[in-house]
């Protein structure tokens, strides 16, 4: 969904004004390394939200939090989306969740750092 799209481009933007890295996942390992150490395993986990009830949760969650929570203010007062679109956002999250044949998907880099 279009919408979704520009959530997601917003969300990196958001998080990124705020200090975090929302790809951290990915840079973990190169992150453990650089740090100095040279014991790190590596593993990934995922979260799935496919079924009805799943949908509804995740949706429900984005859409809340896309327009009241500490991420919608920050989006608003730094310029980066207006309360608007803030709202068209959550409505698209809302109809997605409702969707048969929605699903999504979250990936997580895992490190785990051992000092010798």
């Amino acid at each position: 969904m279009p919408a979704l799209d520009g959530w997601l481009e917003l969300y990196h933007r958001v998080a990124r004004a705020n200090g975090g890295e929302p790809d951290a996942g990915r840079r973990l390992y190169s992150w453990a390394r650089r740090a100095g150490f040279t014991d790190v395993t590596t593993t990934a986990g995922t979260w799935c939200f496919a079924t009805p009830e799943e949908r509804a949760w995740w949706s429900g969650l984005w859409a809340d939090r896309t327009t009241a929570s500490d991420y919608a203010d920050l989006a608003v007062s730094c310029g980066h989306a207006t309360a608007g679109e803030l709202a068209a956002i959550a409505e698209a999250w809302r109809e997605w969740g409702g969707r048969e044949d929605a699903w999504f998907m979250v990936p997580h880099g895992e490190v785990l750092c051992r000092v010798p």
